[in-house]
């Protein structure tokens, strides 16, 4: 039996000016899935994950369906309102907060007074944190750093993106600059994602980590989808010959 994809993307393409960033890309994502989009630098993994996001437009032509229902005038209002989640490599975490203040950070729980309350925001938090195998007190400030490794850091801002029932959490480069254990976590919280039946893009540079979460690679080059298949297909070293391949093709043009 067929599934009904969550998000299709139909005859994607984005130019500035006379560049493609992509051209003619079609793309299914679903539920319980993990996709592991990957490229080298310029191969338009950025762009896509902006229109993703609603952040950029796709050029006239192309189509954005959710669930099978074609959506105009896409936007970030558009994605986030159905449930498309986005966390950036830089995390937008504010330091000085708790953890708990960051998760609902633009979102606050208040009362009819106008009041935020405090004790629902931690309580909520906690039981998110719990979903993805988070042990950190969330009353914790982020500032303290000798108490939350970079991994945790990361698992606050997936927390975040979850917390309004989102359906598709997409990930640009979530383990850049971690040590082993922190990537460790990072890579732990996505799979619990998973479990919980959201649709996860992965976006990384690293082909272990994304081999390592991915149930589907796609890859791209120069603006161009060049493998959409599933993991099953793939060792880690053909994923990785693959992806060496593409590299220097690219460097030849």
């Amino acid at each position: 039996m067929n599934r009904e994809a969550l998000v299709s993307l139909v005859n994607i393409s984005k130019t500035y000016g006379r560049v493609y960033a992509l051209e003619d890309i079609n793309l299914e994502f679903f539920a319980g899935e993990i996709v592991s989009l990957v490229g080298d630098n310029g191969a338009g993994k950025s762009t896509l994950t902006k229109i993703i996001s609603g952040t950029e437009k796709p050029d006239d032509g192309g189509e954005i369906s959710l669930q099978g229902e074609k959506v105009l005038k896409w936007s970030s209002a558009k994605a986030r309102s159905w449930g498309i989640e986005t966390v950036f490599q830089n995390r937008a975490l504010s330091e000085q907060q708790t953890i708990y203040d960051n998760v609902f950070l633009g979102r606050e729980i208040t009362n009819r007074f106008g009041f935020v309350n405090r004790k629902q925001e931690i309580e909520e938090t906690e039981a998110l944190m719990r979903q993805i195998g988070y042990t950190s007190k969330v009353w914790t400030p982020l500032s303290s750093v000798d108490k939350l490794s970079g991994g945790e850091r990361q698992g606050v801002a997936i927390a975040r993106a979850i917390l309004f029932d989102s359906r598709m959490v997409v990930l640009d480069e979530p383990t850049s600059a971690m040590a082993l254990s922190e990537t460790a976590e990072v890579l732990e919280f996505i799979k619990r994602l998973k479990e919980s039946g959201k649709s996860v893009v992965f976006i990384s540079h690293n082909p272990w980590d994304a081999y390592a979460v991915a149930d589907r690679f796609v890859i791209l080059e120069r603006g161009k989808i060049a493998i959409d298949c599933p993991k099953g297909d793939l060792t880690v070293d053909d994923f990785i010959a693959l992806l060496h391949r593409f590299a220097k093709k690219d460097a030849k043009k």
